[in-house]
């Protein structure tokens, strides 16, 4: 690993226990990192009281932007209480630094408010395969991902490599354009 992966910052992905997510988001905030938990607001009536509610749409799931060394710190601050997505380099085991590029689309499209999104845990490994594709019209502009068919939908599935996956609601095929192979 070079020196200005160390220095610079990245995003990293956490897996929280025991419904933690917004506790360990709030110490993070307080510490002044960056963090992101896709979530959606969820009307909810107790005692004829309506409220809104913030609820995570991947169980456990949470993000945050810092160095490498940070992220090992947030790591071993929350020992027993979190797990740092890792990667396998030579026989060490590294945290996954997620690109820039690939964070914020995949914040585009799950902080857009959109109904019928479907969400994939890092077990859900079909979703690398398919054309890829780039949305250029409506709600998910900017987006890349491939074009996927989920329950007899085309959907467009943009992946955080190693972590999650979301899968959008139907987009019209006008609003797409084909991108070259990489």
């Amino acid at each position: 690993m070079n020196i200005e992966t160390h220095t610079h910052e990245h995003w990293f992905a956490l897996k929280v226990f025991y419904n933690k997510v917004f506790e360990i988001e709030d110490i993070l905030k307080k510490d002044k990192i960056e963090t992101y938990i896709p979530c959606e607001e969820t009307l909810m009536e107790r005692n004829g009281i309506k409220k809104k509610l913030r609820r995570p749409v991947i169980n456990s799931l949470m993000f945050f932007r810092s160095t490498v060394c940070r992220a090992l710190e947030v790591q071993r601050q929350f020992t027993n209480k979190v797990i740092l997505y890792t990667r396998q380099e030579g026989l060490k085991r590294l945290p996954l630094a997620i690109p820039d590029r690939e964070m914020n689309i995949f914040m585009l499209v799950t902080s857009s408010g959109e109904q019928g999104m479907e969400y994939f845990g890092e077990d859900n490994s079909k979703f690398h395969q398919g054309e890829r594709v780039r949305v250029i019209d409506g709600k998910f502009k900017g987006a890349e991902g491939v074009i996927c068919r989920i329950k007899k939908n085309r959907r467009l599935v943009v992946t955080v490599q190693g972590v999650c996956a979301v899968a959008t609601s139907y987009i019209p095929q006008a609003f797409l354009q084909r991108i070259g192979q990489d």
